[in-house]
């Protein structure tokens, strides 16, 4: 019979496995000095980010990231540290963690992965001062929508002259004189 700490070890590796599957990024944070308070904080920011925080031993999150082909983020689990998963948009998320290492100096950023691409903390950083998906869908339908709105105000200031130039006519024609050209 295994022991229940091995039993752990296990299931904290398989939900790591398969929530990496699932997660569209994976941030590495240390979080030596941060208080409990401050923490479930975080967790709280995080959830409405629809990104959740795990900690678990290094030895088992090695194992996991090893086995997930994350190698080169192994370097990262040092420490006390958490993985962040997100489900999706991670600028949010990113932005979450950014505000909160402002704050809170303790934390720090150590590195993740964007889909499969590996991110250094200034990449983190960086991709932190984008805007969210639904800012930048919003400002595509702008740039879609300008030239459309140039065009029918184009077009109703033809029809806007036309009609000026006509009533111009009808007011010569009414007092009798010549209308101007």
């Amino acid at each position: 019979m295994k022991k229940i700490s091995l039993i752990f070890k296990e299931v904290s590796e398989n939900r790591i496995k398969n929530t990496l599957k699932s997660s569209e990024a994976v941030f590495v944070i240390k979080y030596s000095g941060v208080s409990s308070p401050d923490l479930c904080s975080l967790r709280q920011s995080l959830k409405r980010s629809n990104a959740s925080m795990f900690v678990v031993k290094n030895s088992v999150a090695r194992r996991a990231l090893k086995d997930s082909g994350l190698d080169l983020l192994i370097k990262n689990v040092e420490g006390p540290c958490s993985l962040v998963f997100v489900k999706e948009e991670p600028v949010i998320v990113s932005q979450v963690l950014c505000n909160f290492v402002k704050e809170h100096e303790q934390l720090k950023l150590e590195g993740g992965t964007l889909k499969d691409k590996i991110l250094e903390r200034k990449d983190i950083e960086s991709m932190s001062k984008l805007p969210s998906k639904g800012a930048l869908r919003a400002q595509l339908v702008g740039v879609l929508n300008s030239p459309i709105s140039g065009l029918v105000i184009t077009l109703s200031q033809v029809l806007a002259k036309f009609v000026y130039c006509l009533d111009q006519i009808k007011g010569k024609k009414s007092t009798g004189g010549t209308p101007r050209a």
